[in-house]
């Protein structure tokens, strides 16, 4: 299973070189976590950045993948991660949730570089 964070969902969504070409990194949807919190970060992204119907459809996607909510475990993990690896509360629900899946974390975002169970792919530039 792999979880796709934000950062490369937005790079993709742009259509940026970098973004296009990780998109043989992407799974199978019955392989494609996708927490809660990575649906909310691309539905504001998209309706500010793009139109409402990108936003829906986008979503709609992911419905078909496997859909993690934020559980009461996920959020005291989150907790953990976000004291031990000093992330982002957003980030360490993300974190979390691909440890209580055990899914491989793939991001080009750089507070995930170096952690236990992370693909970090450095940004081009």
């Amino acid at each position: 299973m792999r979880l796709i964070d934000s950062s490369i969902w937005v790079e993709f969504l742009r259509g940026s070189k970098f973004g296009l070409a990780l998109s043989g990194e992407f799974p199978s949807n019955n392989e494609w976590l996708v927490p809660t919190i990575v649906q909310l970060e691309l539905a504001k992204w998209l309706v500010r950045e793009i139109s409402e119907d990108k936003a829906d459809r986008l979503i709609a996607f992911t419905g078909t993948c496997v859909v993690a909510p934020l559980t009461t475990a996920i959020a005291l993990a989150a907790a953990n991660s976000c004291v031990q690896y000093r992330l982002a509360t957003a980030d360490a629900i993300v974190y979390a949730t691909a440890k209580a899946y055990s899914a491989e974390l793939l991001t080009c975002d750089k507070h995930f570089d170096g952690l236990p169970g992370v693909k970090f792919i450095r940004k081009p530039g």
